[in-house]
């Protein structure tokens, strides 16, 4: 568990999450809609640093990205939380559970993990997936540097949902870019993930003028969200 960063404190030892635009006001003791970021004692902490529910080497198109070194491997890992609350969610064991309720994670130091990534046969990087990376941005980050300095990739496969200035500081580190866009309007936004499309949006424009990789998925959803129209 480290000091998370992005918040700022309110009174009272309340503090606002600042990392994205759900802007989570905290009074002690309080976990944010993510399940991850909690209010201990007035600080906003990050209580999944070093944690990981899942440690693969994937086929890059799994990613899903198939015009970024395709026909590659990466390592994939993954932790808990997510700050979308999706109905169709495959992964909700992991992604809608807080730190304190799972019970499988393998602790990971970054160098250890970086030491994995340099040692895999035919690896390009580490791909942050599986669960919303955004949720574990202090532990992402600093893998990420690692792995830059490395001389490898990094790929983030992210629902999109985070607020500028942290996105522009993660943008410096990530290749490749993997963004969910889950529906087109803001009403279909609200009741699939209880969350805002125009984020999401800006997240997709931002990473589009950095010049850096970006695909996007949209699952189908019969009846939901397939109107050509």
């Amino acid at each position: 568990m480290v000091e998370a960063r992005y918040y700022n404190s309110v009174h009272n030892e309340k503090v606002k999450c600042e990392l994205c635009p759900h802007f989570c006001e905290l009074e002690n003791g309080k976990l944010g809609i993510c399940k991850i970021r909690s209010n201990i004692n007035g600080k906003l902490y990050c209580t999944n640093y070093g944690l990981l529910t899942a440690v693969n080497m994937d086929p890059i198109e799994k990613k899903t990205l198939f015009h970024f070194f395709p026909g590659h491997q990466i390592l994939s890992i993954g932790s808990n939380g997510c700050n979308l609350k999706c109905k169709c969610c495959q992964n909700w064991e992991i992604a809608h559970t807080s730190t304190k309720n799972y019970h499988n994670f393998k602790k990971t130091e970054t160098q250890e993990l970086i030491q994995i990534a340099k040692n895999r046969i035919g690896n390009i990087g580490i791909a942050y997936t599986y669960n919303e990376p955004i949720t574990w941005f202090e532990y992402m980050t600093d893998i990420a540097i690692s792995i830059k300095k490395a001389g490898l990739k990094n790929v983030l496969v992210s629902n999109g949902y985070i607020n500028q200035q942290p996105l522009n500081e993660l943008i410096e580190y990530i290749d490749a870019f993997n963004i969910d866009l889950k529906a087109f309007t803001e009403e279909k936004y609200q009741y699939i993930a209880l969350a805002k499309l125009n984020p999401v949006k800006e997240t997709i424009k931002t990473i589009v003028k950095s010049g850096k990789h970006i695909e996007l998925t949209n699952l189908v959803i019969p009846g939901f969200n397939d109107d050509k129209q």
